[in-house]
């Protein structure tokens, strides 16, 4: 009898400790994401400062092992553009993001100087 509480008593505290790492894993990879878009935007920032013409266009680039990210960059006039880093977890290890693994997007809109 004693088996069966104790054994009902450990099925939900197992389950909880799972659900409770499974969102800490999923928290630490955004964060990470974040933190690594960021840095690839502050990088194409100080870029543009020096060479303003050149485009910033990347597709898939390996930011940190399997965190990739991708950088699309439109003008949206001759003093103006968008630029707009997605960085996420590729998943698969395909070396590919797929729209299902994209975790951050951020985007700035950047003058010429």
């Amino acid at each position: 009898m004693a088996s069966a509480l104790l054994i009902i008593a450990i099925v939900p505290i197992l389950k909880a400790l799972t659900i409770a790492h499974v969102s800490t894993t999923a928290i630490e990879r955004k964060t990470r994401c974040l933190i690594l878009a960021q840095a690839k935007l502050d990088e194409i920032k100080a870029r543009l400062i020096y060479s303003y013409a050149d485009d910033f266009d990347e597709v898939d680039i390996s930011l940190d092992g399997l965190y990739l990210c991708e950088v699309e960059d439109d003008p949206i006039s001759s003093n103006l553009r968008e630029i707009k880093v997605k960085v996420g977890y590729d998943l698969n290890s395909d070396d590919i993001l797929q729209l299902d693994e994209f975790e951050v997007t951020l985007f700035t809109l950047i003058a010429k100087r």
